[in-house]
Protein backbone atom coordinates (compact mmCIF):
# COMPACT_ATOMS: atom_id res chain seq x y z
CA UNK A 1 0.00 0.00 0.00
CA UNK A 2 1.46 3.33 -1.06
CA UNK A 3 0.57 6.77 0.21
CA UNK A 4 0.73 8.89 -2.98
CA UNK A 5 -0.27 12.18 -1.39
CA UNK A 6 2.71 12.18 0.97
CA UNK A 7 5.69 14.31 0.02
CA UNK A 8 9.10 12.87 0.82
CA UNK A 9 12.51 14.52 0.61
CA UNK A 10 15.39 12.10 0.10
CA UNK A 11 18.64 13.67 1.28
CA UNK A 12 21.57 12.06 -0.52
CA UNK A 13 25.25 12.79 0.16
CA UNK A 14 27.18 15.03 -2.23
CA UNK A 15 30.54 13.28 -2.23
CA UNK A 16 29.54 11.76 -5.56
CA UNK A 17 26.74 12.09 -8.09
CA UNK A 18 23.48 10.21 -7.37
CA UNK A 19 23.64 7.53 -8.60
CA UNK A 20 27.44 7.43 -8.67
CA UNK A 21 29.34 6.79 -11.87
CA UNK A 22 31.64 4.36 -10.07
CA UNK A 23 32.07 4.29 -6.28
CA UNK A 24 29.43 5.69 -3.91
CA UNK A 25 27.39 3.23 -1.87
CA UNK A 26 25.32 5.77 0.08
CA UNK A 27 24.45 7.69 -3.08
CA UNK A 28 23.49 4.40 -4.76
CA UNK A 29 21.05 3.50 -2.02
CA UNK A 30 19.56 6.99 -1.76
CA UNK A 31 19.05 7.06 -5.52
CA UNK A 32 17.47 3.60 -5.55
CA UNK A 33 15.05 4.62 -2.80
CA UNK A 34 14.04 7.77 -4.67
CA UNK A 35 13.47 5.84 -7.91
CA UNK A 36 11.57 3.09 -6.13
CA UNK A 37 9.29 5.54 -4.34
CA UNK A 38 8.54 7.39 -7.56
CA UNK A 39 7.59 4.14 -9.29
CA UNK A 40 5.15 3.43 -6.46
CA UNK A 41 3.41 6.79 -6.69
CA UNK A 42 5.14 8.89 -4.04
CA UNK A 43 5.84 12.59 -4.50
CA UNK A 44 9.63 12.61 -4.13
CA UNK A 45 12.23 15.35 -4.15
CA UNK A 46 15.84 14.19 -4.27
CA UNK A 47 18.40 16.55 -2.73
CA UNK A 48 21.64 15.67 -4.51
CA UNK A 49 24.27 17.14 -6.82
CA UNK A 50 23.03 19.03 -9.85
CA UNK A 51 24.43 16.43 -12.27
CA UNK A 52 22.44 13.63 -10.62
CA UNK A 53 20.07 11.46 -12.64
CA UNK A 54 16.61 10.79 -11.22
CA UNK A 55 12.92 10.54 -12.09
CA UNK A 56 12.19 12.37 -8.82
CA UNK A 57 12.16 16.15 -8.59
CA UNK A 58 15.83 17.14 -8.28
CA UNK A 59 16.79 19.95 -5.89
CA UNK A 60 20.46 20.95 -6.00
CA UNK A 61 22.73 23.71 -4.77
CA UNK A 62 25.99 21.80 -5.36
CA UNK A 63 26.97 21.29 -9.00
CA UNK A 64 29.21 18.23 -8.67
CA UNK A 65 30.38 15.81 -6.03
CA UNK A 66 33.33 17.13 -4.07
CA UNK A 67 35.18 13.84 -4.60
CA UNK A 68 34.85 14.39 -8.35
CA UNK A 69 35.79 18.07 -8.34
CA UNK A 70 38.66 18.90 -6.00
CA UNK A 71 38.00 22.62 -6.42
CA UNK A 72 34.94 22.17 -4.20
CA UNK A 73 35.45 22.47 -0.46
CA UNK A 74 33.74 19.41 1.09
CA UNK A 75 32.52 21.14 4.24
CA UNK A 76 31.13 24.13 2.35
CA UNK A 77 29.33 21.82 -0.07
CA UNK A 78 27.90 19.66 2.70
CA UNK A 79 26.62 22.50 4.83
CA UNK A 80 25.07 24.32 1.88
CA UNK A 81 23.44 21.08 0.77
CA UNK A 82 22.09 19.87 4.12
CA UNK A 83 20.85 23.30 5.21
CA UNK A 84 19.05 23.71 1.88
CA UNK A 85 17.04 20.55 2.48
CA UNK A 86 16.07 21.55 6.01
CA UNK A 87 15.21 25.10 5.00
CA UNK A 88 12.58 23.51 2.72
CA UNK A 89 11.39 21.06 5.39
CA UNK A 90 7.91 22.58 5.62
CA UNK A 91 7.26 21.51 2.01
CA UNK A 92 7.51 17.82 2.94
CA UNK A 93 5.73 15.32 5.13
CA UNK A 94 8.97 13.47 5.84
CA UNK A 95 12.69 13.88 5.28
CA UNK A 96 14.64 10.68 4.68
CA UNK A 97 18.26 11.47 5.46
CA UNK A 98 21.26 9.47 4.27
CA UNK A 99 23.64 12.04 5.72
CA UNK A 100 24.96 10.28 8.79
CA UNK A 101 25.17 12.36 11.97
CA UNK A 102 25.27 15.74 10.24
CA UNK A 103 21.61 15.76 9.23
CA UNK A 104 20.62 14.99 12.82
CA UNK A 105 21.97 18.33 13.95
CA UNK A 106 19.20 20.07 11.97
CA UNK A 107 16.39 17.68 12.88
CA UNK A 108 15.11 19.52 15.98
CA UNK A 109 14.98 22.82 14.12
CA UNK A 110 12.07 21.67 11.93
CA UNK A 111 8.63 20.18 12.56
CA UNK A 112 8.91 17.68 9.70
CA UNK A 113 9.83 14.19 10.95
CA UNK A 114 13.26 12.94 9.91
CA UNK A 115 14.12 9.30 9.25
CA UNK A 116 17.86 8.63 9.29
CA UNK A 117 19.27 5.55 7.61
CA UNK A 118 22.56 4.81 9.34
CA UNK A 119 24.97 3.48 6.72
CA UNK A 120 27.64 2.81 9.32
CA UNK A 121 29.37 4.33 12.31
CA UNK A 122 32.58 5.69 10.82
CA UNK A 123 34.24 6.49 14.15
CA UNK A 124 33.53 6.42 17.89
CA UNK A 125 34.08 10.19 17.77
CA UNK A 126 30.69 10.74 16.08
CA UNK A 127 28.71 8.86 18.71
CA UNK A 128 28.00 11.89 20.94
CA UNK A 129 25.80 13.26 18.15
CA UNK A 130 23.83 10.03 17.92
CA UNK A 131 23.55 9.98 21.70
CA UNK A 132 22.13 13.51 21.74
CA UNK A 133 19.54 12.67 19.07
CA UNK A 134 18.91 9.09 20.22
CA UNK A 135 15.13 9.62 20.22
CA UNK A 136 15.00 10.28 16.48
CA UNK A 137 13.76 7.75 13.94
CA UNK A 138 16.58 5.44 12.87
CA UNK A 139 16.88 2.63 10.35
CA UNK A 140 19.78 0.18 10.38
CA UNK A 141 20.98 -1.49 7.17
CA UNK A 142 21.73 -4.77 8.95
CA UNK A 143 20.87 -6.26 12.31
CA UNK A 144 24.56 -6.51 13.15
CA UNK A 145 25.26 -2.81 12.66
CA UNK A 146 23.32 -1.23 15.49
CA UNK A 147 24.25 1.01 18.40
CA UNK A 148 22.75 0.51 21.84
CA UNK A 149 20.18 3.08 22.90
CA UNK A 150 19.04 4.45 19.55
CA UNK A 151 15.37 4.51 18.58
CA UNK A 152 15.44 2.04 15.70
CA UNK A 153 12.21 1.79 13.74
CA UNK A 154 13.41 -1.13 11.61
CA UNK A 155 16.26 -2.84 9.82
CA UNK A 156 15.95 -2.39 6.07
CA UNK A 157 18.46 -4.14 3.86
CA UNK A 158 19.91 -2.14 0.99
CA UNK A 159 18.35 -2.87 -2.39
CA UNK A 160 19.97 -2.97 -5.81
CA UNK A 161 18.62 -2.59 -9.33
CA UNK A 162 18.77 -6.17 -10.60
CA UNK A 163 18.37 -5.03 -14.20
CA UNK A 164 21.89 -3.58 -13.97
CA UNK A 165 23.42 -6.94 -13.07
CA UNK A 166 22.17 -9.66 -15.44
CA UNK A 167 22.84 -13.29 -14.64
CA UNK A 168 26.15 -14.20 -16.26
CA UNK A 169 26.12 -16.96 -18.87
CA UNK A 170 29.03 -18.92 -17.40
CA UNK A 171 31.60 -18.58 -14.67
CA UNK A 172 35.23 -17.65 -15.22
CA UNK A 173 38.50 -18.71 -13.64
CA UNK A 174 39.53 -15.49 -11.93
CA UNK A 175 39.14 -14.24 -8.42
CA UNK A 176 37.72 -10.75 -8.11
CA UNK A 177 38.05 -8.10 -5.42
CA UNK A 178 35.76 -5.11 -5.82
CA UNK A 179 35.69 -2.32 -3.25
CA UNK A 180 37.66 0.39 -1.50
CA UNK A 181 41.41 -0.20 -1.41
CA UNK A 182 41.65 0.05 2.36
CA UNK A 183 42.79 -2.28 5.17
CA UNK A 184 39.17 -2.62 6.34
CA UNK A 185 38.28 -4.38 3.07
CA UNK A 186 41.11 -6.93 3.26
CA UNK A 187 42.69 -6.49 -0.17
CA UNK A 188 45.91 -7.97 1.23
CA UNK A 189 44.00 -11.08 2.25
CA UNK A 190 42.53 -11.41 -1.24
CA UNK A 191 46.09 -11.26 -2.58
CA UNK A 192 47.14 -13.96 -0.11
CA UNK A 193 44.29 -16.21 -1.24
CA UNK A 194 45.21 -15.68 -4.89
CA UNK A 195 48.84 -16.55 -4.27
CA UNK A 196 48.02 -19.64 -2.19
CA UNK A 197 45.39 -20.92 -4.62
CA UNK A 198 47.33 -20.15 -7.78
CA UNK A 199 44.34 -18.36 -9.28
CA UNK A 200 44.60 -14.95 -10.98
CA UNK A 201 43.10 -11.98 -9.17
CA UNK A 202 41.54 -8.81 -10.52
CA UNK A 203 41.38 -5.89 -8.05
CA UNK A 204 39.03 -2.98 -8.75
CA UNK A 205 38.06 0.07 -6.70
CA UNK A 206 39.13 3.50 -5.55
CA UNK A 207 42.38 3.80 -3.59
CA UNK A 208 41.24 5.23 -0.27
CA UNK A 209 44.43 4.51 1.68
CA UNK A 210 47.43 5.27 -0.51
CA UNK A 211 50.00 4.13 2.05
CA UNK A 212 48.25 0.77 2.33
CA UNK A 213 48.11 0.47 -1.45
CA UNK A 214 51.78 1.37 -1.82
CA UNK A 215 53.00 -0.98 0.93
CA UNK A 216 50.63 -3.97 0.88
CA UNK A 217 49.06 -4.08 -2.57
CA UNK A 218 51.35 -2.56 -5.18
CA UNK A 219 54.42 -4.77 -4.44
CA UNK A 220 52.36 -7.88 -5.27
CA UNK A 221 50.97 -6.70 -8.58
CA UNK A 222 52.03 -8.70 -11.62
CA UNK A 223 50.46 -10.44 -14.62
CA UNK A 224 48.44 -12.72 -12.34
CA UNK A 225 47.44 -10.12 -9.74
CA UNK A 226 46.24 -6.93 -11.42
CA UNK A 227 44.79 -3.65 -10.20
CA UNK A 228 42.49 -2.11 -12.82
CA UNK A 229 41.23 0.97 -10.94
CA UNK A 230 37.64 2.06 -10.26
CA UNK A 231 34.91 0.57 -12.45
CA UNK A 232 31.36 1.53 -13.39
CA UNK A 233 28.40 -0.86 -13.69
CA UNK A 234 29.55 -2.13 -17.08
CA UNK A 235 33.00 -2.70 -15.63
CA UNK A 236 31.55 -4.65 -12.71
CA UNK A 237 29.65 -6.90 -15.08
CA UNK A 238 32.84 -7.55 -17.06
CA UNK A 239 34.50 -8.62 -13.82
CA UNK A 240 31.57 -10.80 -12.80
CA UNK A 241 31.69 -12.56 -16.18
CA UNK A 242 35.30 -13.55 -15.50
CA UNK A 243 34.82 -14.48 -11.85
CA UNK A 244 35.03 -17.86 -10.23
CA UNK A 245 34.28 -16.06 -6.96
CA UNK A 246 34.22 -12.62 -5.40
CA UNK A 247 36.53 -12.28 -2.40
CA UNK A 248 35.29 -10.01 0.38
CA UNK A 249 37.67 -10.68 3.26
CA UNK A 250 36.81 -7.66 5.38
CA UNK A 251 38.90 -7.18 8.51
CA UNK A 252 36.22 -5.30 10.47
CA UNK A 253 32.49 -6.05 10.80
CA UNK A 254 30.80 -5.33 7.47
CA UNK A 255 27.91 -2.85 7.67
CA UNK A 256 26.06 -4.28 4.66
CA UNK A 257 28.24 -4.78 1.58
CA UNK A 258 26.41 -3.78 -1.62
CA UNK A 259 28.97 -5.60 -3.75
CA UNK A 260 27.96 -8.89 -2.12
CA UNK A 261 24.42 -8.48 -3.42
CA UNK A 262 25.62 -7.20 -6.81
CA UNK A 263 27.88 -10.22 -7.31
CA UNK A 264 25.19 -12.67 -6.21
CA UNK A 265 22.71 -10.99 -8.57
CA UNK A 266 25.05 -11.86 -11.43
CA UNK A 267 25.32 -15.42 -10.11
CA UNK A 268 28.83 -15.02 -8.68
CA UNK A 269 29.53 -16.93 -5.46
CA UNK A 270 30.95 -14.78 -2.66
CA UNK A 271 33.61 -15.83 -0.18
CA UNK A 272 33.29 -13.40 2.71
CA UNK A 273 34.74 -13.03 6.16
CA UNK A 274 32.20 -13.96 8.80
CA UNK A 275 32.12 -10.50 10.35
CA UNK A 276 29.17 -8.16 10.73
CA UNK A 277 26.43 -8.31 8.11
CA UNK A 278 28.11 -10.85 5.82
CA UNK A 279 26.14 -13.60 7.55
CA UNK A 280 22.91 -11.72 6.79
CA UNK A 281 23.69 -11.12 3.12
CA UNK A 282 25.45 -14.37 2.19
CA UNK A 283 23.72 -17.68 2.83
CA UNK A 284 26.59 -19.96 3.79
CA UNK A 285 26.86 -22.90 1.41
CA UNK A 286 24.05 -21.59 -0.81
CA UNK A 287 25.19 -18.25 -2.24
CA UNK A 288 28.80 -18.40 -1.10
CA UNK A 289 30.88 -19.25 1.93
CA UNK A 290 31.62 -17.52 5.22
CA UNK A 291 35.20 -17.93 6.42
CA UNK A 292 37.40 -16.91 9.32
CA UNK A 293 40.74 -16.44 7.58
CA UNK A 294 42.61 -16.70 4.29
CA UNK A 295 43.31 -20.42 4.69
CA UNK A 296 39.59 -21.13 5.01
CA UNK A 297 38.94 -18.97 1.95
CA UNK A 298 41.39 -21.08 -0.08
CA UNK A 299 39.59 -24.25 1.01
CA UNK A 300 36.22 -22.71 0.19
CA UNK A 301 37.37 -22.15 -3.40
CA UNK A 302 37.32 -25.91 -3.85
CA UNK A 303 33.54 -25.86 -3.37
CA UNK A 304 32.40 -22.78 -5.31
CA UNK A 305 31.37 -25.02 -8.19
CA UNK A 306 28.62 -26.37 -5.93
CA UNK A 307 26.94 -22.95 -5.73
CA UNK A 308 23.95 -22.52 -8.04
CA UNK A 309 24.03 -19.24 -9.98
CA UNK A 310 20.24 -19.04 -10.14
CA UNK A 311 19.89 -19.54 -6.39
CA UNK A 312 22.25 -16.62 -5.82
CA UNK A 313 20.13 -14.31 -7.96
CA UNK A 314 16.87 -15.56 -6.48
CA UNK A 315 18.01 -14.72 -2.96
CA UNK A 316 18.97 -11.20 -4.03
CA UNK A 317 15.62 -10.75 -5.73
CA UNK A 318 13.83 -11.86 -2.59
CA UNK A 319 15.81 -9.91 0.01
CA UNK A 320 17.95 -7.21 -1.64
CA UNK A 321 15.98 -5.77 -4.55
CA UNK A 322 14.83 -2.16 -4.86
CA UNK A 323 11.23 -3.34 -4.62
CA UNK A 324 11.80 -5.22 -1.36
CA UNK A 325 13.72 -2.28 0.11
CA UNK A 326 11.12 0.32 -0.85
CA UNK A 327 8.24 -1.77 0.48
CA UNK A 328 10.08 -1.96 3.80
CA UNK A 329 10.65 1.80 3.84
CA UNK A 330 6.97 2.39 3.14
CA UNK A 331 6.26 0.48 6.36
CA UNK A 332 8.81 2.64 8.16
CA UNK A 333 7.17 5.82 6.87
CA UNK A 334 3.71 4.65 7.89
CA UNK A 335 5.00 3.84 11.37
CA UNK A 336 6.56 7.30 11.66
CA UNK A 337 3.37 9.01 10.45
CA UNK A 338 1.32 7.06 13.02
CA UNK A 339 3.73 7.95 15.83
CA UNK A 340 3.74 11.61 14.80
CA UNK A 341 -0.06 11.65 14.77
CA UNK A 342 -0.07 10.49 18.40
CA UNK A 343 2.05 13.43 19.59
Amino acid sequence: MTVPHKRVAVLSPVAWRTPPRQYGAWETVAGNIAEGLVSRGWDVTLFATRDSATRARLHAVVDRGYEEDRAIDPKVAEYLHISEAFEHAAEFDLIHSHYDFMGLCYSRLVKTPVVTTIHGFSSPAIMPVYDKYRDGYFVSISNSDRAVGLNYVATVYNGIDLSLYPLRKRGGDRLVFLGRIHPDKGVHLAIEVARRSGLPLLIAGIVQDRTYFREQVEPHLNQAIRYIGPVDVAGKNELFAQARALLHLNTIPERFGLVLAEANAAGVPVIAMDLGSCREVIQDGQTGFLVGNAAEAVRALEHVGEIDDGACRQRVQQHFSIETMVEAYEKVYRTVFELEAQK
